[in-house]
């Protein structure tokens, strides 16, 4: 059992994607409170947008650190994710400063039902993607020599 920069980075990823599940779950729950109406737009959009950039930033992080071990299945399952990232941040609102959610518009029940139906997609791939590179990381380190 030898310890290689393969496993070094799914044990970095293991630990950064848990953090992007509780974002995930903040994610969730921000926007279930408001669809119920618990929370005004401004104050929950002020919570949400700093959190976009982090959360972005982990996900490129560790798909660098994947491609610098040669971890391509890994890369081939982040890169749709990373793309859609990449995506989002380029065509969000027009806004003041960084984040994707303009408290204008998030109340319409069209861009609600997105951005909570993102949230729960995120999560189920986060959820996911831990396991896989839990599993990866006891794979790589059992099969080193």
């Amino acid at each position: 059992m030898a310890f290689t920069f393969a496993a070094l980075c799914y044990i970095i990823a293991l630990i950064l994607t848990a953090f992007l599940i509780f974002f995930a779950i903040y994610h969730i729950i921000a926007f279930d409170e408001l669809k119920t109406d618990y929370k005004n737009p401004i104050d929950q959009c002020n919570s949400l947008n700093p959190l976009v950039l982090p959360e972005y930033g982990i996900h490129m992080f560790y798909y660098v650190l994947f491609v610098l071990s040669g971890q391509l299945l890994t890369i081939i399952l982040n890169t749709p994710l990373l793309v859609y990232h990449i995506h989002r941040y380029m065509n969000r609102p027009v806004m003041s400063g960084p984040g994707l959610y303009d408290p204008t518009s998030i109340m319409n029940a069209d861009q609600l039902s997105k951005a909570q139906r993102e949230g729960w997609i995120k999560l189920a791939f986060y959820l996911l993607s831990f396991f896989y590179y839990l599993y990866s990381m006891i794979y790589v380190l059992v099969s080193s020599e």
